[in-house]
């Protein structure tokens, strides 16, 4: 409701597409600048008090905006601005509210639990542009303004009445920035997350321009007042619900690669109705456009779930809101961009031939046949307690840590190889670099050394960050040499 009524605000006052889809830039900009922080907070805070207090900044957020609204003064650019700063309490919110699912169901329910989330947006989505758009057309937008700033008080009672068991790791939290760096470092280093970021974006970037420009196009090509322009939107969320109870049949028959690559031409199919055909059609079509929304969102939400060690999953999170709704920001803001210089009509087709793209090129960059199976539960690195000198303080560093293998001529292949996928467990807890090298003089001598920031982060590696699967590569890796490793620390002298 509160997008039909900006977007059709925008429109009767401006004529403008470019500003039209700019609503859709300035409520997803946020993401870009604040996700990541907000997953180091998620990660760092108790999640239900942070969630408490950025739902209340939205709350006068959008009490405000229906103030400044009622009271007829809004112009183009303060709704802009509005819209912004609402945005910023929503990229505040999401990776939290992301990290807090696997904290109500479990691990094999988080599939079904990313859906039934899909449903209460989806659901919301098909009812409330229709009801947004009737509401627009007798009440003007301060009254749609107005409902969505009253609806965030339904959340904050929620989240009051939760009784949540208290957030494990909060006295030994880490500090913002070395909790940022590390979250980006697990990122970098981890090619199942990776690859679903590259799907979110490529995804992300094209079919924003049907959200962007609907619209423009639906009052230029196809005629439509505000109401109908909510029902359009209603169809589309109609599709997304229907797409909750149809992906899982899909699911069950086609593969992740293949649901990704059919979603985004059937979504190419819907952007290229919208721009050419009549309004029947593109009602039939937009039902099919919904669904494959919702299964490219479902496939690609539970991957990343279910890819994520606890330690750093509302920073995961955070990345991922990140890349696919900052894909869509900066695509909204091209598309509308673009539209100014070439048409609505034009612009919408070019990004259905950019969706084609996407739907071929999952040939060659798809999801990795691991994601979301590997055991991402925490574990204690089973390696004896370091016997020092002296008592290192959680700051001093960096420290450079050695361990020397013994390793049979004829395994040395096979130990190599093993390690090389115990260098990414090491990156993503922490190693900031890492290298293996074989002795010059002795046959059989093999010397694994990784550099870790700090003696905290080191300590925080072996307890707090270290998985199951990062455990079972490092035990394939040590039953290849003869003996038990000797480990070593070096501090700056």
């Amino acid at each position: 409701m509160q997008t039909v009524g900006a977007q059709w605000f925008l429109v009767e006052q401006t004529h403008s597409s470019a500003l039209v889809a700019w609503v859709q830039t300035a409520s997803l900009l946020p993401v870009l600048l604040l996700s990541l922080l907000a997953g180091v907070l998620a990660d760092a805070y108790d999640r239900r008090v942070l969630l408490l207090t950025t739902t209340t900044v939205s709350t006068v957020a959008a009490g405000v905006l229906t103030l400044i609204t009622a009271a007829g003064a809004l112009r183009p650019w303060s709704l802009l601005l509005m819209t912004f700063v609402i945005g910023c309490g929503t990229a505040l919110t999401s990776p939290a509210w992301q990290a807090i699912q696997p904290e109500l169901v479990p691990r094999n329910q988080l599939t079904a639990a990313a859906s039934l989330g899909s449903v209460t947006v989806n659901g919301a989505r098909a009812v409330g542009p229709a009801i947004g758009g009737v509401l627009v057309a007798l009440g003007g937008p301060a009254l749609v303004f107005g409902l969505n700033a009253a609806s965030f008080v339904g959340v904050i009672v929620a989240l009051a009445r939760w009784k949540r068991p208290p957030q494990k790791g909060l006295a030994n939290r880490e500090r913002l920035f070395p909790a940022l760096v590390a979250g980006v470092r697990y990122v970098r280093s981890g090619s199942i997350i990776r690859r679903i970021l590259l799907r979110a974006a490529l995804f992300g970037f094209p079919a924003c321009a049907l959200w962007a420009l609907l619209p423009t196009a639906a009052r230029t090509h196809l005629g439509l007042g505000a109401s109908g322009y909510g029902v359009l939107l209603g169809i589309l969320g109609v599709g997304a619900v229907i797409g909750v109870a149809v992906v899982p049949f899909l699911r069950d028959t086609f593969s992740s690669n293949v649901i990704l690559a059919g979603s985004a031409l059937v979504f190419a199919l819907g952007t290229v109705s919208i721009a050419v055909w009549p309004f029947a059609v593109v009602c039939v079509l937009c039902i099919f456009t919904g669904i494959a929304w919702i299964a490219t969102l479902t496939t690609l939400n539970a991957a990343m779930q279910l890819s994520l060690a606890h330690w750093v999953r509302a920073r995961g999170m955070a990345m991922y809101l990140l890349v696919f709704m900052g894909s869509q920001a900066v695509g909204s803001f091209a598309w509308g961009a673009l539209s100014a210089v070439v048409g609505g009509t034009n612009a919408l087709l070019a990004a259905a031939a950019a969706l084609v793209l996407v739907a071929l090129s999952v040939i060659v960059l798809p999801l990795r046949a691991e994601t979301g199976t590997l055991d991402r539960d925490t574990v204690a690195l089973c390696t004896p307690t370091p016997t020092l000198l002296f008592d290192p303080q959680p700051d001093d560093g960096p420290v450079s840590v050695v361990l020397r293998y013994h390793v049979a001529p004829e395994r040395s292949d096979a130990f190599t190889a093993a390690m090389r996928i115990v260098e990414k467990s090491r990156r993503r807890t922490g190693a900031s670099s890492w290298r293996l090298d074989r002795s010059g003089e002795e046959a059989e001598l093999y010397r694994e050394e990784f550099t870790v920031r700090s003696w905290d982060e080191f300590k925080r590696q072996g307890t707090d960050r270290w998985t199951r699967s990062d455990q079972d590569s490092y035990e394939e890796a040590r039953a290849l040499a003869k003996e038990a490793p000797s480990e070593t620390h070096f501090f700056p002298a």
